[in-house]
């Protein structure tokens, strides 16, 4: 069972101890008095607490609109949805629950390497320590994956909302036909107004992201409460207890529905799949040995259950599968929701409770996504690295590393329209990369008998944490494949899934930059958690 050592600090006894805590190689600089965890000077303010790092993890986390989106994921060319494909809605149920299920073990596989080395890094610093002697390289690979992975993230979510606004106008528009170019406008619109707050309003965030997570809670409450009366109120049927819970139908074209499942599961992955989102906050809150660990199981828990009743709530309201597959609308919660509600108006003012987390979703991803590039680049690890590397002083925040991130986004968005399906591609390849980054991390620490951590706040004791990280890479390694092939059957260029193309291409990328900046390269460094090295509330 997993074990809470309330706030256990380990002390260096000797001169050599306290050599070889400070850093993680024999050619890693020695970490001065007066650092966090990561070896570096504190630079960042602790403005976040408990409930505002809370409100961050499950408001750009967003599970439950995560998975009504992905009910009706529509294709711009395709117009088709994907997640009712892989076995209707019990297939959308069932394979929810089991991704849930192994993103338990990775997020307890996260939490304690986050309670024992709480760095803005995340998995970049972890990899580094848990590889002992492959660590530099190791933490070089899963720090870029997983600052491409929250880049690509930041412009899923930003297409999302530009998706939402789209779809509101044109639910009250009936004879209005939506353009790639309309989608575009709103995505840059959302894109810099997400970022302008994110440079200038860095002392509001935790503000922000607390009324971000009530927003989170009251609009799945709302949403649940309404699909689930409405269609009685309306005198309108409900979805059978089969339709809902053992109808299967496998409509990908694949002939074994345990394959569709394991596809399936995908859109599950793709909803709850961000346990390391809170980890980077961890120079921005005060003990976050115990807060991160803390703030992730709360993520995970109210994901779960708010995703799972906002499924059934929904599929329950669905009394025509036959328009949800081939709703015009591009985001096709539309549809569902103006069944479920019986009017357009209803529908619009549940895409608006929908929409007010997601585009605060966007500010968290913006946070995450920069503090990774930022850790990065005070490491060398980028390109220009001492100019991202810069905190600006007057606004407290990593001013630089921000604006990349929406000129990242901006670029992408052009992709956007020219080809959705390029754009599409990039996006996709959030859950592989993220997931890389993880094991990259996860696997060195169980190779190494998980010798190479001291253990922090939350540390799973004995055989515990072996199972629980053995099944995290099991399922990572066996998925990343399955995740790799296409959606469905027959496959020409428009269905091909390029996950595993823009996956292999970014890691050439990785590996070319390498062997460019690997001499240069500092990494990050081992520090133990000692109060007499670390700055007030770095643990």
């Amino acid at each position: 069972m997993a074990t809470v050592e309330e706030n256990k600090v380990t002390q260096p006894t000797t001169t050599e101890e306290k050599s070889s805590a400070i850093s993680s190689n024999e050619e890693a600089p020695a970490v001065e008095v007066g650092v966090n965890v990561s070896g570096h000077k504190q630079e960042l303010q602790r403005n976040f607490g408990l409930w505002s790092l809370c409100g961050l993890g499950i408001t750009s986390g967003n599970v439950w609109i995560g998975l009504g989106g992905a009910i009706g994921l529509a294709d711009w060319e395709r117009l088709e949805t994907v997640a009712i494909y892989n076995g209707g809605p019990p297939g959308v149920i069932y394979e929810y629950i089991a991704a849930c299920v192994f993103y338990g073990f990775i997020s307890a596989s996260i939490a304690e390497l986050a309670s024992a080395i709480p760095s803005a890094g995340g998995v970049y610093h972890w990899a580094t320590i848990t590889g002992g002697r492959y660590g530099r390289s190791a933490g070089w690979f899963a720090g870029w994956w997983n600052c491409l992975a929250w880049l690509l993230g930041l412009c899923s979510i930003i297409q999302i909302v530009a998706a939402q606004v789209v779809s509101m106008y044109a639910v009250m528009h009936g004879n209005f036909v939506t353009k790639q170019w309309h989608v575009f406008v709103a995505y840059i619109i959302v894109t810099w107004i997400t970022c302008l707050i994110n440079l200038y309003m860095n002392r509001a965030l935790p503000s922000i992201e607390t009324i971000g997570g009530f927003s989170v809670i009251a609009g799945v409450f709302i949403s649940i409460i309404v699909c689930a009366v409405m269609p009685h109120v309306n005198h309108t049927a409900y979805a059978t207890n089969t339709s809902v819970w053992s109808d299967w139908q496998n409509q990908t074209g694949y002939g074994s529905s345990g394959f569709a499942f394991l596809l399936g599961m995908l859109n599950g992955a793709y909803s709850i799949g961000t346990p390391d989102l809170t980890t980077h906050l961890a120079e921005e809150i005060p003990h976050p040995s115990s807060n991160i660990p803390k703030a992730i199981l709360f993520q995970m828990v109210f994901g779960f259950f708010s995703g799972l009743f906002y499924l059934l709530a929904i599929l329950y309201g669905i009394n025509d599968l036959d328009a949800v597959l081939d709703s015009n609308f591009l985001f096709p919660l539309a549809e569902i929701y103006r069944q479920a509600a019986g009017t357009s108006s209803g529908s619009v003012g549940l895409l608006f409770l929908a929409f007010l987390p997601t585009f605060l979703s966007c500010i968290g991803c913006y946070v995450t996504a920069s503090r990774i590039f930022w850790t990065l680049a005070r490491d060398r690890a980028t390109p220009f690295s001492r100019f991202f590397s810069h905190v600006d002083n007057g606004h407290h925040n990593p001013f630089r590393a921000i604006v990349f991130s929406g000129v990242f986004a901006t670029v992408l968005g052009c992709i956007y329209v020219g080809s959705t399906t390029a754009f599409a591609a990039f996006v996709g390849s959030f859950i592989i990369l993220s997931t890389l980054s993880y094991v990259a991390a996860i696997l060195p620490h169980l190779l190494s008998r998980r010798r190479n951590v001291i253990p922090g706040w939350f540390w799973m004791k004995g055989a515990a944490g072996f199972v629980v990280n053995g099944i995290s890479c099991a399922y990572i390694i066996v998925f990343i494949v399955i995740f790799c092939f296409p959606f469905s059957m027959p496959v020409d260029a428009k269905t091909m899934n390029y996950a595993s193309l823009i996956t292999g291409g970014l890691s050439l990328f990785v590996l070319a930059f390498w062997f460019i900046r690997q001499g240069t390269y500092v990494g990050p460094r081992k520090v133990i958690l000692d109060a007499h090295v670390l700055v007030k509330d770095a643990i």
